[in-house]
Order: structure tokens, then C-alpha cells, then sequence
């Protein structure tokens, strides 16, 4: 009987020690979470890059000069200028070379809205760069020269020209077409296009690249822009650029000419009319003596002296003959030098060249164009040298024949008009 209340007991200190410890436990406060990290830092602000100044010591010049540039860029970096034009002339680039695959493209590409005066000066420490491009003559690549100077990063005004390409043809060219137009050129081409069409046009390193610009540590520069005498008139922008993104503000000189330097629009360069006016005076005194109005003579002089495409000097030569032929046709008119029959089948010819010969002239070099007109007067001038020798002289008894008779007429119609 003992043994039940002693049972009872045990039993009740269990509960009462199992409910202490329950209740100690509810009572408890939860454990504090852990600490939480520190926020991470805020990104650093992107870094503005410094925007380079420029400014240039005339706003005037007169039919040419220097300019002093001065300005200050982000030390360490290099700075380039690059000197545009307002004034818009065309070029063309005929791509007659077999590409990788050994096949000739026969594509022509034409703008009209290339600066008709573009350079990029570059630093002065690149002036190795470019002696070595000049080293390889003719076949010096623009583009390479622009990217291994650095100047691909002020690249950009012709870059922005729209260009016209064409799938040219044998047949094409027959008939006086350029072609069949092509779909528009996208943006990257039409940048690489333009380079071959600059080169086209300006031919020579210098003129499309200059090293001379001076910076120092602290990115202040200077540099000496030569604008020659012949160039365009007018407006002459000029930036300074660290690369694509970051341009100066633009800053503006004026080159004037006034008479009789005069600026010719379509060939993007000026020149002293008094000049070529001497010079063909004297040549259509002379081709007018040989049946001809001395465009054959008065092309290829404008061309070796003047910085004209020969495109446009053949184009300009053209018209002034008439003045020359005119005043020939009506005094060999006179003493009854002219079959017209002859004349007339003839000038139908030259008519149907003359609509074919234009369309040419964009397809051909100048180097090209030189080649071909110098054998053109290099054979003629052989032959007509052979039929004043005394031995063909004597052979040709017949021809003497005619010249007295034309010499009797000549001498008759000079009595007639006295």
C-alpha cells in the first residue's frame, strides 16, 4: 500500500519538472539572427572624358597659308586635327582589280559631295608612318595609313558622303551608260568606299595627311595647317579629336580669293585665269594650223600644270575649241580649204564619241589617262614628223601637187580680199 503513494509522487515531480522546462523554453526569446553584411559599395561614377579645346591664330586667310592651332586634349592621349572643306566637288573610284577570289569586280562608285580640301593632321611622331606610305608610290593604301597613324578616329566627313555604285560592262561603256545601279551602300561600305574615292581623287599622301602637331605631358598642343595656294575658297572647319566619341568644338577660317584668282566649283580647286588664258592663246594659234582647234595640246599642259582631275580639264577643254574651230571653219571657209561632205561625215563620228567619251573619263586614272593620250601624240606626232621628210617628199608627187594648188588658192583669195 505504501509502494502506491510513493509511485504517485514520482510520477507527479515528472510533470511538474517536464512543464518547468516546457514553459522556460516558451519563455525564452528567440535567438537573434545573425548580422547582417555591410551594404556594398556604390559604383563609381563613369569617368567624363576630358573634351579638348582648340583655337587657331587667324580667322582669314588669302588665297592661302598657315594656320597656328593651338589647344589642350587629355594628357596621354594623342590629338589629331581634321581640316574640311565647306565646298563639295565628285570623285569616282572604278574597282578594276581581281578581288581574293581572282574575279574583277567592274564596279563603279560616284559621289558628289567629297570636301574639295580634307586632311588630317596627325602628330609629328608619326611622321615615319607616313614617309614609309610615301615610299610605296602609287599603291599606298589610304586606309592602312589611316589606321596604323591613328587618324581612322578623326575620320569622318567623307565617310558621311552618299555614293552611287554601278556593276559596270564592256557594253556598258560602249554605248556611254555606267552601268546598272546598284541598292545603296550600307555604312560601313560606304566609309570604305569613300577612302578608295578619296585616294582616287587626291592621289598623294600629303595631301590627305600631315604630321606636325607638338603635344606635351599635360595635353596642351600645337600644330601648323597649311592650307596651298589653289585651294577652295570660303569656309575651312577645323576639330580636334582623341577618338570617335570625343570631338573639340569645331572652329572656322576663311580663305578668300578675289580676281583674277577664281575658284572652279566642279574641280574643287582656284586658280589665276590670266595663266591658262596666255597659254591656250598661244596653243590654238598653232593647232588652228594643223585642222585642229588645240584641245589635243591644251589637255594634257592643264593637266601637267594645273591641280585639275583630268575628267574636268577634259570637259572644260572641250567647249573652248568651238571658239578656235569657229573662227577656222570661216577663214578656211574663205579659201575654199573645206570639203563639207568629208567634214560633215565626220562630225557625225565625233559626234557619237562624244556622247561615249564623257561617260569614260570616270572609269580611267589619271595615270591611265596620261598613258593613253601620250602614245595617242607620240604615234601622230611620228607620223606627221615621216611625211615632212625630203624622201617621202619626193615620193609623193601627188601631194606636192596639192599643196601648190592650195598655196594658188590661198594666195588668190588673199588678192580677192584685198
Amino acid at each position: 500500500m505504501i509502494r502506491k503513494p510513493l509511485l504517485a509522487m514520482f510520477a507527479s515531480c515528472l510533470l511538474l519538472t517536464s512543464g518547468t522546462l516546457f514553459a522556460a523554453d516558451a519563455a525564452a526569446p528567440a535567438a537573434a539572427p545573425a548580422a547582417t553584411e555591410a551594404p556594398a559599395a556604390a559604383p563609381a561614377a563613369p569617368v567624363t572624358p576630358m573634351v579638348p579645346t582648340i583655337s587657331v591664330d587667324k580667322a582669314e586667310l588669302a588665297n592661302g597659308g598657315t594656320i597656328i592651332v593651338s589647344g589642350k586634349a587629355e594628357p596621354g592621349k594623342p590629338v589629331f586635327l581634321e581640316v574640311v572643306s565647306e565646298h563639295k566637288v565628285g570623285g569616282s573610284f572604278f574597282d578594276g582589280k581581281p578581288n581574293k577570289e581572282g574575279k574583277i569586280p567592274y564596279k563603279l562608285y560616284i559621289t558628289k559631295e567629297i570636301p574639295a580640301f580634307y586632311q588630317i593632321v596627325v602628330p609629328a611622331s608619326q611622321q615615319p608612318v607616313l614617309d614609309k606610305f610615301k615610299k610605296d608610290g602609287k599603291g599606298w593604301s589610304y586606309s592602312a595609313a589611316l589606321k596604323e597613324t591613328g587618324a581612322i578616329a578623326a575620320y569622318a566627313a567623307p565617310g558621311k558622303a552618299s555614293i552611287d555604285s554601278f556593276q559596270a560592262s564592256l557594253m556598258a561603256s560602249i554605248i556611254g551608260s555606267r552601268g546598272e545601279l546598284l541598292p545603296a551602300l550600307d555604312d560601313k561600305e560606304r566609309v570604305s568606299r569613300s577612302m578608295q574615292i578619296m585616294k582616287a581623287r587626291y592621289r598623294s599622301v600629303g595631301k590627305l595627311l600631315a604630321a606636325s602637331i607638338e603635344q606635351k605631358e599635360d595635353g596642351s598642343f600645337s600644330a601648323k595647317v597649311k592650307i596651298p595656294a589653289g585651294s577652295p575658297d570660303l569656309k575651312y572647319v577645323i576639330t580636334a579629336v582623341v577618338d570617335k566619341d570625343t570631338r573639340s568644338e569645331p572652329v572656322t577660317v576663311d580663305n578668300k580669293v578675289s580676281f583674277p584668282v577664281i575658284y572652279m566649283e566642279n574641280a574643287g580647286t582656284s586658280l589665276n585665269i590670266f595663266v591658262p588664258f596666255a597659254l591656250v592663246f598661244a596653243i590654238a594659234t598653232f593647232g588652228v594650223l594643223m585642222g585642229a582647234g588645240g584641245g589635243f595640246i591644251i589637255n594634257p599642259v592643264m593637266v601637267m600644270l594645273f591641280p585639275i582631275p583630268h575628267n574636268i580639264v577634259a570637259g572644260t577643254v572641250t567647249p573652248t575649241v568651238l571658239f578656235s574651230q569657229a573662227s577656222g571653219i570661216m577663214n578656211y571657209s574663205k579659201i575654199k580649204f573645206i570639203n563639207w561632205k568629208v567634214g560633215i561625215t565626220l562630225g557625225c563620228a565625233m559626234l557619237a564619241g562624244g556622247f561615249i567619251g564623257p561617260a569614260l573619263t570616270t572609269m580611267i586614272t589619271l595615270d591611265q589617262f596620261k598613258s593613253a593620250f601620250g602614245w595617242i601624240l607620240f604615234v601622230l606626232a611620228a607620223l606627221m614628223f615621216w611625211q615632212t621628210t625630203p624622201g617621202y617628199l619626193a615620193k609623193n608627187k601627188k601631194e606636192q601637187a596639192i599643196l601648190k594648188e592650195f598655196q594658188k588658192r590661198a594666195a588668190e583669195a588673199a588678192k580677192a580680199g584685198a
